[in-house]
């Protein structure tokens, strides 16, 4: 039963990352494009906004539904304390991720700045658990190492969309004061231009990390 329900909960993980990450990759076509009026685009920015925590929520889980499900298999050693600190670790980076949404804290906040070190940090556990630098490592399947080199990577993306969309909220926000200009729209497609790349490879990321985990090559 825990098997089947972590399972489905994994799953769901990627169906939501992905299909959310869709979604707000169509609103950004809406809202750089010109012809589209200043209202329809400020609309377009708020779907844009509420759809991405669809996908950042998945993000977050995956950890926590990843190792429980690895962890009920036997590929990786967990007892039960050991999966109650990673739920916990989760669920509290989830609510930091929520207030961040809710509350619209900027980059300078301490919790923007808790957030960005988490990041950091899941970003080489799991890197170490790639590298076989973690005692129980090796003995880890390859395709499980793989798939956290891909959380990593995918984290490490979304990091690089935040630098890339740097000018977009200043560029966003004279839309909103002062209307559509060729000066804004400009400065708006060009950053969200940056981060489309980026996009594109962390669909290609999960569609590897599916595979890996269909497939489950040694």
């Amino acid at each position: 039963m825990d098997l089947a329900l972590f399972t489905l909960l994994h799953l769901l993980v990627f169906v939501y990352w992905l299909g959310g990450d869709l979604g707000v990759f169509y609103s950004s076509t809406i809202l750089t494009n010109p012809k589209q009026s200043a209202a329809a685009r400020i609309a377009a920015a708020q779907v844009l906004a509420q759809v991405d925590m669809a996908p950042r929520t998945a993000m977050i889980l995956t950890l926590p539904t990843g190792l429980t499900l690895a962890s009920l298999k036997g590929w990786l050693i967990l007892g039960p304390l050991s999966l109650a600190l990673i739920w916990t670790f989760g669920l509290i980076w989830l609510v930091l991720a929520w207030v961040l949404h809710v509350r619209h804290l900027g980059p300078t906040s301490l919790a923007r700045q808790a957030d960005l070190a988490i990041r950091w940090a899941v970003i080489v556990v799991l890197a170490i658990l790639a590298l076989n630098l973690w005692p129980q490592a090796p003995a880890l399947p390859l395709f499980l190492k793989a798939k956290c080199a891909i959380l990593a990577a995918t984290i490490l993306c979304g990091l690089l969309i935040r630098r890339a969309l740097v000018r977009f909220g200043p560029a966003f926000g004279r839309l909103v004061q002062e209307g559509a200009s060729p000066e804004v729209d400009q400065e708006i497609a060009r950053a969200l231009d940056e981060s489309r790349p980026l996009v594109v490879t962390i669909w290609l990321l999960l569609l590897g990390a599916a595979f890996l985990g269909l497939a489950k090559p040694l």
